[in-house]
């Protein structure tokens, strides 16, 4: 029946329902306990290294005897698993899989693997069907498992109470820290690195021994993580100190590769362990796309059975370093991973430190190591038992035989050999099931010679179990044989942050050929050869000229010399490119030169600029030569002051990148024409010079040039073979 407009939406609402509950109490009675549940049961890693997937999932392949023999079909594991952890085949076999050696995952797998499981390092290259793919546990797992089958840790019931499995698996090496784990819980994350297990042994080592290593002396020995892809680590002690300390904190991690010079190629073969060649990929060809980057060629997929290798074409020319500082700003080949060593202890979650986790698993160990010593204990003692009252029979083994003889009824058989020899029930019982074929002399002598080593057993075991040092020792002891017979060389190189070349903002700017021009005003014009093409006629200011000239590229570095005695350093991509028709720059106020400052020389740096020389030629008719090495252009300050003399004014200041002819002209327009190597060379920059040209009266110097560069006719006939010189009239 429809419902009229009259009728509530809501009818016979029962009184408890329609009270108001807060919200702290809704969230408290049923999201609390489902978050608990996946921190506890499901995202973070316990004291052992393992999430309880990983351990249900190894612990199944130990009981299916995997250890031993042949492999098995990764559904026959993925479907037994699912007795202890019904959360479907898919989530199992993708637990499996990063175990697996195949998949590069971890340090030191522990499921040795036949067939396709993927690659740790690539999104894309995804892993077979289980049905395909083949398992078995790993050597390796005789350490985690050290210890299980002697109540070294509690057996706890599985999800429908038919089966046990233990609560913990008893590492006998500090897992937790070698194996790397990551998961997101509710409010909470976990994300622990691997570090290299020999360098944890020793740590381990060192904490058991001494207690109180301090921070310092761990990071001594434990350099750093140790990656499964390798790679480096930009190391920074300070940072690494934090992460040590605190348990939270970054690791910058960068890619390796090799430039292959005959190919003009970069082989990158090992990238950081929190990204993908396919994330690195896109990177670049986003880099690429927008301009950023324009010296790759080809970006492409090199992997194959030897292993990871990612190659990058370089056009000629390309610096390879240079090129990798830049994809290192802009790419993933440079990452971190973010460390979070949140660790479940005793069932609630800490945030520790790499002493904290250290200790807390000591005393996990020693514990385990204690529970296995009493277990073997127990059991000796049982068996020491068992052959003390087999003593007191053999002591007349011909009544014993006489007793079993004579006994009317089987059941009497036990209690009359009690009664006989003071024995007890279970100590007749094992008398009475010895067979007959045993009862003779060397068995006798065996027997005996048992219960002397198995006092001097029971005596060691009580003695270890009532000192702890002792207790100790043999967990170093265990340490140590791990340590021997897994460790294995580091595979993550530390790097310090001095020694890596960083690029910056300004290295990303676009390169091209340009032509610069300077006017005798101190106009500067930077022109891209396309807008030069059918037009390369200069505006300028009435009565301005262009005094030089040069074609570089936006990369190229410039240095201006002024009338004050001044060098200024600038970038030629600092400035906009213009068009013919425009003006230019005023270089002054783009340099921030004083009032009255102007511009007299400009030259593009090149690596070879300071093998010349520079020429002044001042007002007052002398002139000297100058090595451009004064200089040091390769420093980044970008101004220089007194750099030459300051006894005259100056007039010219002239390149000598070869043997040239100089023209110098006086106010009474006379003129001489030297060559350049008649001028005097001085050492110093401020060097006075010497006289060139022979003045009267009060005339000075007004125009000084290259010869080939003159603005006057016929430069040459006013040769002058030695100075000083008198002028030739113009």
């Amino acid at each position: 029946m429809a419902r009229t407009k009259k009728q509530p939406i809501v009818q016979n609402i029962p009184e408890a329902a329609a009270r108001k509950e807060l919200i702290t109490d809704v969230i408290e009675t049923n999201y609390m306990p489902y978050a608990m549940s996946v921190i506890i049961s499901r995202a973070i890693p316990e004291i052992d290294g393992f999430k309880p997937v990983h351990r249900k999932l190894l612990y199944t392949m130990y009981t299916m005897g995997l250890m031993t023999g042949n492999r098995t079909k990764s559904t026959n594991i993925v479907g037994t698993t699912m007795r202890l952890h019904p959360h479907g085949d898919a989530a199992i076999y993708e637990t499996m899989v990063r175990l697996t050696r195949g998949n590069e995952s971890l340090l030191h797998p522990f499921v040795d693997s036949k067939g396709s499981f993927g690659k740790q390092y690539s999104r894309d290259m995804a892993f077979a069907a289980a049905r395909y793919t083949e398992a078995k546990l790993d050597p390796f797992c005789a350490e985690i498992f050290n210890g299980v089958d002697k109540d070294a840790v509690d057996m706890v019931p599985n999800y429908d109470n038919t089966l046990t499995e233990p609560a913990l698996l008893p590492t006998s090496f500090p897992n937790i820290l070698v194996s790397p784990n990551m998961g997101i819980a509710v409010g909470m994350a976990s994300s622990i690195c691997s570090f290299n297990l020999g360098e944890i042994c020793d740590a381990t080592i060192a904490l058991l021994r001494h207690p109180n290593t301090t921070i310092d002396t761990l990071l001594d020995i434990v350099k750093g993580p140790d990656f499964p892809g390798g790679a480096y680590i930009i190391y920074n002690r300070e940072s690494m100190k934090t992460v040590y300390e605190s348990g939270r904190g970054p690791i910058k991690l960068r890619a390796r590769y090799s430039y292959d010079k005959e190919a003009n190629c970069i082989d990158v073969t090992q990238i950081p362990y929190s990204t993908s060649i396919e994330a690195i990929m896109g990177k670049i060809g986003d880099a690429v796309k927008s301009g950023k980057i324009k010296d790759i060629t080809d970006v492409r997929d090199e992997i194959d059975i030897s292993g990871f290798k990612l190659t990058i074409d370089l056009r000629r020319g390309t610096d390879p370093d240079k090129l990798m500082a830049k994809l290192y700003k802009l790419t993933p080949l440079e990452d971190s991973f973010d460390c979070n060593f949140n660790v479940l202890i005793d069932g609630s979650p800490r945030q520790l430190g790499i002493k904290g986790i250290l200790t807390e698993w000591i005393r996990f160990r020693m514990n385990c190591v204690r529970r296995e010593f009493t277990f073997d204990l127990g059991k000796k003692r049982d068996k020491l038992h068992l052959l003390l009252g087999l003593g007191k029979i053999l002591l007349d083994i011909d009544r014993a035989i006489a007793i079993v003889r004579g006994t009317a009824k089987d059941s009497d058989v036990v209690p009359n050999l009690m009664e006989a020899f003071n024995i007890d029930e279970v100590q007749a019982e094992y008398v009475a099931e010895i067979k007959l074929r045993h009862l003779n002399k060397e068995y006798i002598l065996h027997r005996m010679e048992e219960i002397k080593s198995l006092q001097e057993e029971i005596a060691r075991l009580e003695d270890i179990l009532g000192d702890e040092i002792k207790l100790k020792a043999e967990i170093i002891k265990q340490l140590q044989e791990v340590k021997k017979k897994y460790a294995k060389p580091r595979k993550t190189q530390l790097i310090s942050e001095e020694d890596i070349q960083v690029a910056t903002a300004d290295d990303f700017f676009e390169n091209y050929n340009v032509k610069i021009l300077l006017t005798n005003d101190g106009y500067f014009k930077k022109i891209t050869l396309v807008s030069l093409r059918g037009n390369d006629e200069q505006k300028l200011k009435e009565g301005d000229r262009v005094t030089f000239v040069e074609d570089c590229d936006n990369a190229a570095e410039i240095i201006f010399i002024t009338d004050q005695r001044q060098l200024y350093r600038a970038r030629v991509r600092d400035f906009d490119p213009v068009k013919a028709s425009a003006l230019g720059d005023y270089l002054p106020a783009k340099l921030g030169m004083s009032d009255g400052e102007k511009p007299i020389f400009m030259k593009v740096i090149t690596p070879d600029l300071e093998k010349y020389n520079m020429i002044y030629i001042f007002e007052n008719g002398k002139g000297v030569r100058v090595s451009l090495s004064n200089y040091q252009f390769r420093a980044s300050r970008k101004k220089l002051s007194s750099i030459y003399s300051g006894a005259s004014p100056i007039v010219a200041a002239i390149l000598e990148d070869k043997p040239k002819d100089i023209i110098i002209v006086s106010s009474q327009d006379k003129a001489i024409t030297i060559k350049s190597a008649l001028i005097p060379e001085k050492t110093t920059r401020t060097a006075g010079g010497s006289t060139l040209f022979t003045l009267k009266g009060k005339a000075t110097v007004v125009y000084a040039d290259d010869a080939e560069k003159s603005i006057y006719p016929e430069p040459l006939n006013y040769r002058k073979i030695k100075v000083p010189a008198t002028g030739s009239s113009l």
